[in-house]
């Protein structure tokens, strides 16, 4: 197969029955999510640690009549000043056991996130694989997340390995080379700096067509990076083109999220680059691989055109949303009683900070730019919901807990709003739209932890969570247009309607 037909054959992959496929892409943008869980549980430990000791008492009594607003950081007197009138209200927080407790947290959202980007990443790579030998893409990434996750992290640990030696090398050559003689030591610094750039070229493509080996070849990680390095010796023109085209992607995708950063929609960037460009590329690979071990199956294009099926995906989401809303009341339910629960103890939690900091609605819209907010609004309202649902796939746990971090986040914030009635007004235009869609999201993710919980135990099939995953996939694509309209809403009419009146 050559470079033009892995291209076709991508595009096909992609646009024959989506969703097949990106339901796993749409489940990487939820190792965040899954993996705060850990910091979640130790912020919770932390607390009651504080109340029990009384701690958290003689903190909010400290606190109190204190202002909190930072000097200008140009005066380091006054600087200097406002953290000595700080630190008695902080020093109480400050026990071995709170500490003990951070740090627990960091290590386990540090080893949940590592777990599960090589969970999902099998699970990607496994439905690429299996889309590609014209098998149902969602049940051969099940079957991959269970059978080959360790792979994956074999492989991620191998080239950290792979990294971390190369480094220490180079940076002992260069150290020895100085020690003799500082221009010898420039020169084995060009020298380090060249060889070292090719083998970067070198081991990147090797570590790149690995995973496509794991899943293509059913094998572990030393075989798969070692048949990665036998088709880069006997393809080595596929994979140079394969190298180029991720490096220009990555390089296209880095400038338009700069410039979209830059007029403050950069959220929209990041979310196509986890749902449209990684699984484009880990298809194409996968293709390019596939082929050198006859293993794919030609994928015929959609019987329609580009138009006409984004209409009918448009319309199936719809319908889809429509259906779920009706038959889940109860997970809904739930949703709607962890945000407003958690909204109420985001406002109670935020009450000693009442005056000491404010926030504002009219600062935070100053330099609104209505055309980029909106697209950036609609990117990461669908970003948060997408991760909220997926997230529960994980037993439902991180889906509670990104609806109970997104309710206390808004309940603090209305608590230390300095201009609440303007703040009401603001949410309230695109608000009917955004959260309802957001509780939806979490009822999604609670009725993906349900299913996922009863395939776990045996009492549903593979095929019985494939279909969930698919279903939930097109409902994500429905809340797409709710948020979309809320995204208009949010940039083009809360900022500006209510201003004549408050």
């Amino acid at each position: 197969m050559d470079l033009s037909s892995a291209v076709t054959t991508t595009a096909a992959t992609l646009r024959q029955r989506p969703g097949d496929l990106l339901p796993f892409y749409f489940l990487g943008t939820a190792v965040p999510v899954i993996a705060r869980v850990g910091m979640f549980v130790a912020l919770v430990g932390m607390y009651f640690h504080f109340e029990l000791t009384g701690r958290l008492a003689d903190a909010r009594a400290a606190l109190a009549g204190t202002d909190l607003s930072p000097p200008d950081p140009q005066n380091p007197e006054a600087m200097q000043a406002w953290a000595e009138s700080v630190e008695p209200a902080l020093s109480p927080l400050a026990s071995p056991t709170a500490i003990l407790l951070l740090v627990a947290g960091v290590l386990a959202t540090a080893l949940i996130a590592v777990l599960a980007y090589a969970a999902i990443s099998a699970g990607q790579l496994s439905a690429v694989a299996g889309r590609l030998r014209g098998e149902r893409g969602l049940t051969a990434g099940i079957a991959g997340v269970r059978g080959r996750w360790l792979s994956f992290l074999g492989i991620y640990v191998a080239e950290l390995l792979v990294w971390t030696g190369a480094s220490l090398l180079g940076a002992a050559a260069v150290a020895g080379g100085f020690a003799v003689n500082p221009f010898l030591g420039a020169a084995v610094a060009l020298g380090v700096l060249l060889v070292g750039f090719v083998g970067l070229l070198a081991v990147r493509i090797v570590f790149a067509f690995a995973p496509a080996a794991i899943v293509v070849d059913d094998a572990t990680a030393f075989e798969a990076i070692a048949a990665s390095v036998g088709f880069v010796r006997s393809n080595p023109a596929d994979a140079a083109a394969y190298l180029v085209i991720a490096i220009g992607v990555l390089i296209g995708t880095g400038s338009a999220a700069s410039g979209l950063a830059y007029l403050g929609a950069g959220a929209v960037v990041a979310l196509l680059s986890a749902v449209v460009v990684a699984p484009a590329l880990d298809v194409l690979k996968t293709a390019l691989y596939g082929d050198y071990r006859d293993a794919v199956v030609p994928v015929p294009p959609p019987a329609t055109g580009p138009i006409d099926q984004f209409r009918g995906g448009v319309r199936r989401g719809w319908v889809e949303l429509l259906a779920f809303v009706r038959r889940s009341p109860g997970a809904h339910g739930v949703s709607v009683a962890v945000g407003i629960g958690f909204g109420a103890l985001g406002w109670v939690a935020a009450d000693p900070l009442v005056g000491a900091v404010t926030t504002s609605i009219e600062s935070r819209l100053v330099g609104h730019v209505p055309p980029a907010a909106a697209v950036n609004f609609f990117g990461n309202n669908w970003g948060v919901a997408i991760a909220t649902a997926t997230a529960g796939v994980a037993l439902v746990i991180p889906a509670l807990s990104s609806i109970a971090f997104n309710g206390v986040a808004l309940g603090a914030t209305a608590a230390l709003e300095s201009n609440l009635l303007a703040l009401a007004a603001f949410v309230l235009p695109h608000g009917v739209f955004e959260i309802p869609a957001l509780v939806v999201s979490g009822a999604l993710g609670i009725r993906l932890g349900v299913v996922s919980w009863r395939t776990f135990r045996g009492r549903l099939s593979r095929e019985a969570f494939a279909n969930a995953l698919e279903n939930a996939f097109w409902v994500l694509v429905g809340l797409g247009i709710l948020l979309g309209v809320a995204g208009f809403i949010e940039g083009f009419i809360s900022p500006y309607y209510w201003r004549p009146f408050l």
